[in-house]
């Protein structure tokens, strides 16, 4: 695969500092293959009052993965609940020796989720020159974000943001989603790049499901697998809202692969850790309860859920955004595709007549590991800017319940079903279209 990479000029790599910051290693070269213990299966109990982490996994054969007992006492199911990893199924007489009643369920979990988009070529042999300063120094009234029309920070990006309406938006919400942090569920981040630094959530919020630390570093060489993958879907939020912060969260592998249960705890870290919207540019072609049972335990805490919608060109939206509109989790959670600069759906993005909204996802440029500029293409690509787009709101006071900014983001959009290369999708490419982030604000906030 073809590949174009546009080298930041001119900046020194800054390690991450303070006292509560993790490790952070100085090149990706210092992350020789992290990864934790995995498992075929994940397997949720319910728990009782007197069960032990000991206790259960003893009893299943298992490795306790996650242990909540906090509302065992209260009765509340949702926290009251452990997850197993397992390397064999479970046989009946191992769940009556938990004792019946109980409503365990089992599911695969190896590699079951996989990020979307892939790198592409659009200025082979260009550079551009990193005119100095992070996405939040060029927020923060030192630089304009845009000038004459062009957004100066990555001018390639221009035309995708000025097709949904990002300089009006940026004006209408001057705070930019400060205030507001969003956690990315992905490969990691590239914790030195230039771009990022000032723009992550408190280190004490990182975490690497994957690997089993505090260390969520984006590894692997760019061009292959998902590497890079995290580090551009973060770059896209912050074009978005440049003052919001990332909670960097890594569940997938140098090979965009990741288990079930890495993507549920990650969820559920993200909505202890106090991040407002949680970006999953990944997704599987079944369902799993476990995950579905973590987004409906965020979106009841009115954490927004943004999801999506896989790149194999199908009449069919993967999981979790497949599931965005269902009771449970359709309140805060959202589905994107995507469509090119002409509002034509672009030629990977699976539809369908659950998914609610689409952004443009071709192309995108965004920070890339090694202080170095690339683009990508994907649903996942398209994702970020509905996730940024809400920090955006989020950012400012609301005119509107938290519960309605989904809702509105969709309902908002432009039509594209007047495009006559859309007439085989009618009505499979969200509620009306193509993300409008100037008609959303000014349906949502003060």
């Amino acid at each position: 695969m073809s590949r174009s990479l546009l080298a930041f000029a001119g900046l020194t790599a800054l390690l991450l500092t303070g006292c509560a910051a993790p490790s952070v290693p100085a090149t990706n070269a210092d992350l020789p293959g992290r990864v934790a213990p995995r498992y075929d299966y994940v397997v949720n109990v319910p728990l009782r009052s007197g069960d032990t982490p000991d206790g259960v996994a003893s009893t299943l054969g298992g490795a306790v993965l996650s242990w909540d007992d906090s509302g065992c006492a209260s009765g509340d199911g949702e926290t009251c609940t452990a997850l197993l990893g397992l390397n064999t199924g479970i046989q009946m007489q191992t769940l009556k020796s938990l004792g019946a009643g109980r409503d365990v369920y089992i599911e695969p979990n190896r590699d079951v989720f996989s990020g979307g988009g892939f790198l592409t070529a659009t200025l082979s042999g260009s550079r551009a020159l990193w005119a100095g300063g992070t996405f939040l120094a060029w927020s923060g009234g030192s630089r304009a974000l845009w000038a004459g029309g062009s957004y100066s920070l990555v001018p390639q990006n221009t035309q995708t943001w000025s097709r949904i309406n990002l300089q009006q938006a940026q004006a209408l919400a001057p705070n930019l989603g400060a205030g507001v942090t969003v956690a990315v569920i992905d490969t990691g981040l590239d914790l030195q790049h230039p771009a990022f630094q000032d723009s992550l959530a408190d280190p004490s919020t990182w975490q690497d499901f994957y690997a089993n630390d505090a260390v969520p570093q984006d590894e692997g060489t760019l061009g292959v697998g998902g590497y890079g993958h995290g580090t551009n879907v973060a770059g896209i939020i912050l074009q978005v809202a440049p003052r919001a912060k990332i909670m960097p969260l890594r569940v997938l592998g140098p090979d965009g692969s990741g288990d079930v249960a890495t993507v549920a705890r990650a969820i559920d870290w993200a909505v202890a850790k106090g991040a407002k919207i949680v970006n999953l540019s990944l997704g599987s072609t079944d369902n799993s309860k476990v995950v579905q049972d973590a987004i409906n335990r965020a979106t009841a805490a009115n954490v927004l859920v943004v999801s999506s919608a896989g790149n194999a060109n199908i009449d069919k939206i993967t999981f979790p955004a497949a599931n965005a509109e269902l009771k449970g989790s359709g309140t805060n959670a959202l589905s994107v595709g995507s469509v090119d600069l002409t509002d034509t759906k672009s030629s990977f993005s699976n539809y369908a007549s659950q998914l609610e909204v689409v952004a443009p996802g071709e192309n995108v440029y965004a920070p890339a590991p090694g202080n170095l500029l690339a683009a990508w293409s994907g649903t996942s690509q398209a994702t970020p800017m509905a996730a940024g787009g809400l920090a955006l709101a989020l950012g400012q006071t609301l005119k509107v319940p938290t519960s309605d900014l989904t809702q509105k983001l969709a309902s908002t959009a432009a039509n594209v079903y007047g495009n006559p290369a859309n007439a085989a999708y009618k009505d499979k490419l969200g509620v009306k279209g193509r993300l409008d982030l100037a008609a959303f604000l000014t349906a949502t906030i003060n």
